[in-house]
């Protein structure tokens, strides 16, 4: 077996549309056609990676979860989230690797912001 990447990343939103307001309006993602379920959500893509919205509230999110977004500049990601009014940590950097910073989504997702070095 070989895996070849991660296709896409699901996460529970209680609020669709405001998600989309977050991940497409704000973040740039693109939106995809996405079949019919039985429930609310939307699939988005960046690049070549998916993140799959799924519309049930199952509780608040758990704390050190996330996922990471690649981004050419970090400092510009914060500005952009500070300017539309969200919190996004101080970048800080680890060595060798990478600067990275982190915000919220609408429903409590925290989301990281990772530019490699």
């Amino acid at each position: 077996m070989q895996l070849e990447g991660i296709h896409h990343v699901s996460i529970n939103v209680k609020d669709v549309d405001e998600a989309l307001g977050f991940y497409v309006d704000l973040l740039g993602m693109e939106r995809l056609d996405r079949p019919d379920f039985g429930f609310p959500g939307a699939w988005l893509r960046s690049g070549a990676q998916e993140v799959h919205l799924i519309g049930i509230d199952s509780g608040p999110p758990l704390k050190e979860q996330h996922f990471a977004f690649k981004v050419a500049n970090v400092d510009s990601v914060k500005a952009t989230l500070e300017g539309a009014g969200l919190k996004c940590s101080k970048p800080f950097e680890i060595a060798g690797v990478c600067r990275q910073a982190f915000t919220h989504d609408p429903s409590g997702n925290m989301v990281e912001f990772n530019q490699r070095l």
